[in-house]
């Protein structure tokens, strides 16, 4: 089986990480866990930058996401991010996640 990432680039307002981490952990990652097809996630920062990469099992599941709850989560996260985040697609070539 052939898995897929989402992997989302982002800015964060300044002072307002704590505020994006608290709209991660309370709203957008129940979100995602509840998703068809979805076995992780994983949040990069440094500094204001952040990467979000989501892991799927099928394309299918990721993109059906992308169109129907990722809009509701950019609500939530807009007050906290800089500009519109930078969405893209891959295959995931090797991972360790077993789950």
């Amino acid at each position: 089986m052939t898995r897929f990432a989402r992997n989302v680039q982002f800015q964060i307002k300044d002072g307002k990480t704590p505020d994006f981490l608290k709209i991660l952990n309370t709203d957008v990652l129940p979100m995602l866990k509840k998703q068809d097809g979805f076995r992780d996630e994983l949040m990069l920062l440094s500094g204001s930058r952040g990467m979000g990469i989501s892991l799927w099992d099928e394309r299918k599941h990721a993109e059906q996401y992308g169109t129907s709850v990722y809009p509701e989560v950019m609500k939530k996260l807009t007050p906290v991010l800089e500009g519109t985040p930078k969405v893209e697609m891959y295959e995931v070539g090797a991972t360790t996640l077993t789950h």
